[in-house]
């Protein structure tokens, strides 16, 4: 049966999931493994070893699943997809060669680049973005410049090891230097703006090739065969899709492609993806434009920090209530229902907390790094429930101030937001309050826990699919008999929630004196 189905899996920022689906797009074998960013020598980083073990161990958990349902590991797909964290900088040489450290999304060393480069391309260039980190190497003389050959995204690097092909996605594409309206390839004009003399070529040379979904991307080679899956059950010659970065992948998976629809992607980072019925007036320093899969115009608003530091406080009431019961066992899973669900009865202002839950930089308010900050006045009322709604709350705000700028500078229109992402595991309760912080109905589909890696197998389906168009693939043929719960907005979450961020907003003075002094 394996030739029937496809293939997906999908680099997160704590985990790596591999989906298998069937010809009904429905998930028929998964795999996981869990990892973490390292911090060394200031950068955010994942090790290429980690990388490896991880895919490799990811692999082997999806090919157990197959095996416990179908009798026999996989030997091949009619598809393969690889999606990845978006951003960063992975620099390699003409013999395919790491040059340096992964440098993720997270990195917020690049500010003398980025702001270089929006004035010269009068485009917002964020720190993140790839051709960002490049630029700042350049200034900062780092001597493996002169040897680059390729750069490219975590999804691209991973693609090329596999495949051999030098080829982005247009979303993931996006992410790494401005596109071109249309979507197929990358601006020329800014292309020839870009001073590449520090470099052995030009730009245009060392990017990645572009293609739109449902374009082929090569086939699985002998070579990658053996690195994703070193047992050697997996044969090569398996075709690929373009590879994507987990913006594209969430729409894909959360079927908010279509103009005046948008998803918000939330775990270690948030960010929203709005797809727009006209380009912007202004450049927004917040605001990143990129693209669908399929290339139409996309504003991102992205923030690094969301439920880290929610994490972390459920972690510390587990680890209490494992104290005080030692003998029994903490699921953590209850614990976070339990306290998700207190949040509901939490003040709808959250009672007088605050909470900046930036662990780290945070570009769209400022902080090149963070200090988890809760504050408190002494006649607040501190509960377990307004603590958690705070929390939560937290996880939404600078996200909300972002989206500002498009719903009131620019009058950017939104019928409905799919959420997508670990914070709305627990039902109905992340899910009410951002449709409360967004004044926007949020739908979460049955299908959102599988996220980008089903997201890219769907894309990996779409490869030489009869539908004309991606949209009209996701609207007949992958949604058509999906379900999912919608909740609209209550004007007390409203309220509650607009009386919360002018506390968060006065408290962003706070950390700013804790980054300064608490060093």
């Amino acid at each position: 049966m394996s030739e029937k189905l496809f293939l997906g899996i999908e680099l997160g920022s704590t985990r790596i999931k591999a989906v298998a689906i069937d010809e009904k797009f429905e998930p028929v074998a998964v795999g996981a493994h869990n990892w973490e960013n390292r911090y060394e020598n200031q950068l955010w980083t994942y090790s290429y070893p980690d990388i490896w073990a991880g895919l490799q161990s990811c692999y082997q958990s999806l090919a157990d699943s197959y095996e416990k349902k179908f009798g026999a590991k996989p030997t091949t797909f009619a598809g393969i997809g690889i999606s990845a964290m978006m951003h960063g900088y992975l620099p390699l040489d003409a013999q395919g060669k790491e040059l340096a450290p992964f440098r993720t999304w997270r990195n917020t060393n690049t500010g003398q680049a980025a702001k270089i480069l929006s004035e010269k391309f009068n485009f917002n260039i964020p720190l993140r973005w790839s051709i960002a980190h490049l630029h700042q190497a350049v200034l900062d003389g780092e001597s493996h410049v002169q040897d680059i050959a390729l750069i490219t995204s975590l999804a691209g690097y991973v693609h090329f090891r596999l495949t051999g092909e030098k080829i982005l996605g247009v979303g993931d594409a996006s992410g790494v230097f401005p596109i071109a309206d249309g979507g197929a390839a990358y601006n020329p004009s800014m292309l020839q703006a870009y001073d590449s003399s520090a470099l052995s070529r030009s730009l245009a040379d060392i990017l990645p090739r572009i293609l739109k979904a449902g374009e082929p991307a090569g086939a699985l080679t002998e070579a990658g065969a053996k690195l994703l899956d070193p047992t050697g059950h997996l044969q090569p010659g398996v075709p690929f899709c373009p590879p994507e970065g987990d913006a594209g992948t969430g729409m894909v998976a959360t079927h908010s492609i279509a103009t005046r629809t948008g998803n918000i992607s939330a775990g270690t980072s948030i960010f929203a993806m709005l797809v727009l019925e006209k380009s912007l007036s202004a450049r927004y320093s917040e605001i990143d434009m990129v693209t669908t899969p399929d290339g139409k115009p996309v504003a991102m608003v992205h923030c690094n920090n969301c439920a880290t530091d929610l994490d972390a406080w459920v972690r510390l009431f587990a680890e209490a209530a494992q104290h005080i019961s030692p003998q029994t066992p903490i699921d953590l899973a209850r614990v976070y229902e339990a306290l998700y669900t207190l949040a509901l009865q939490g003040e709808a202002d959250g009672g007088g907390l605050a909470a900046v839950s930036y662990h780290s930089g945070e570009h769209s308010t400022g902080f090149e790094e963070g200090r988890p900050l809760l504050v408190r006045l002494p006649e607040a009322k501190f509960t377990p429930a307004n603590l958690m709604r705070t929390l939560l709350y937290s996880a939404f705000a600078t996200l909300k101030l972002g989206m500002e700028s498009l719903t009131e500078n620019e009058a950017v229109q939104i019928d409905k937001i799919y959420g997508h992402g670990g914070i709305f595991t627990v039902k109905g309760v992340a899910q009410r309050l951002l449709a409360g912080a967004l004044g926007v109905p949020v739908t979460v589909m049955d299908t959102a826990s599988e996220g980008g890696a089903w997201g890219i197998a769907l894309l990996a389906a779409y490869m030489g699919h009869e539908a004309k168009t991606l949209e009209d693939f996701l609207d007949g043929h992958v949604f058509n008999n999906q379900s999912g719960s919608t909740i609209h907005p209550a004007q007390e979450d409203v309220q509650g929630f607009a009386a919360y961020l002018k506390r968060f907003t006065a408290s962003l003075k706070i950390e700013r004196t804790a980054v300064d002094v608490y060093a």
